[in-house]
C-alpha cells in the first residue's frame, strides 16, 4: 500500500545506476563501469553528454569527465548554470546523444532545476529512442521514485524522484556513515519503499524498468534490495558480476 502511493512513470530505457565509482572516483580516470557504459551504446565513437547539475555545474567535475572520455567519445557538457566555456545549450540536445551521464551532488537541487528546464520529458523521449541513461550518486537517485539523500544536510528520505525506475535508491551503501542503518530504519517504518542499494564501484543495470544485473569494478562491494516485512527491513543480496 505504501509503495502504491508513489507515482511511477517508468521509462522504456536502458539505465545504469552507479552507487559510486566511475571516472569521478578513479585517480587516473579509468573505470571498468565507464568502459561498460560505452559498450552499451553499440557505437564505436558514441556521443556522450555529461550533466553536472547536482554539483552546481562544477568546472573541475566536468573537466574530469572530459579527460576520461574525450579520447574515445564525442563529448559534451550540458550546463544549466551557463558555466563557461559551455554556456547554455538547449536541453533538447540530449535527444542526439548515445549516452547521458549524470554526475553526483545534491539530488534535490538537480530535480528542481531539471523540472524548470523540462529535462524529465526530454530524457524520457531520449530513452525511448535508445539513448543509454546513467548516473552516479545523485545521478543514481534521480531516476527512482524515492532516494536516500544528504541534500538537506543530514541523511533523509526524498520521495520526489522522476520515477523512471521503481522504488527507492541508496548509493554509497558502505562508503558513507549511516547510509545502511538509516535505510533499514526508513524501509522498516514505511518512509521508503522497497529500495535498491549499491555500494561504491557497483552499478545496477536496468531495462524497461526491470533490474537485469549488478556489475562491479572492484571486489567486496555489495548491492542489496531492501524491503519491508511487518515492522522490519529485510535485506536481499543482489549478486554482483565483476567486470574484467
Amino acid at each position: 500500500m505504501e509503495e502504491a502511493m508513489l507515482t511511477s512513470v517508468l521509462a522504456p530505457a536502458t539505465i545504469v545506476t552507479l552507487g559510486g565509482g566511475g571516472f569521478s572516483m578513479s585517480e587516473d580516470g579509468r573505470s571498468l563501469i565507464d568502459d561498460y557504459l560505452l559498450e552499451l551504446t553499440g557505437t564505436e565513437r558514441p556521443k556522450v553528454c555529461f550533466i553536472p547539475t547536482a554539483s552546481g555545474d562544477s568546472h573541475t567535475y566536468s573537466e574530469r569527465f572530459l579527460q576520461a572520455f574525450t579520447s574515445r567519445a564525442q563529448t559534451s557538457v550540458l550546463s544549466l548554470f551557463c558555466q563557461d566555456p559551455w554556456g547554455y545549450t538547449t536541453p533538447a540536445m540530449l535527444l542526439d546523444q548515445d549516452l547521458v551521464y549524470v554526475g553526483g551532488g545534491s539530488t534535490a537541487n538537480l530535480l528542481a532545476l531539471w523540472r524548470l528546464h523540462g529535462l524529465p520529458d526530454i530524457l524520457r523521449r531520449a530513452a525511448g529512442q535508445g539513448t543509454v541513461l546513467a548516473g552516479i550518486s545523485a545521478g543514481m537517485n534521480c531516476w527512482f521514485q524515492a532516494s536516500s539523500t544528504d541534500s538537506y544536510g543530514d541523511l533523509s528520505p526524498l520521495r520526489d524522484g522522476l520515477g523512471f525506475l521503481p522504488g527507492g535508491a541508496c548509493p554509497h551503501l558502505l562508503g558513507e556513515q549511516d547510509r545502511r542503518a538509516s535505510l533499514r530504519r526508513w524501509v522498516a517504518t514505511g518512509q521508503m519503499p522497497t529500495t535498491y542499494a549499491a555500494d561504491d564501484h557497483v552499478a545496477l543495470v536496468w531495462r524497461d524498468g526491470s533490474l537485469i544485473e549488478a556489475i562491479g569494478e572492484a571486489e567486496e562491494h555489495p548491492a542489496l534490495r531492501v524491503q519491508r516485512a511487518g515492522d522490519q527491513a529485510v535485506e536481499h543480496e543482489i549478486p554482483v558480476r565483476l567486470l574484467s
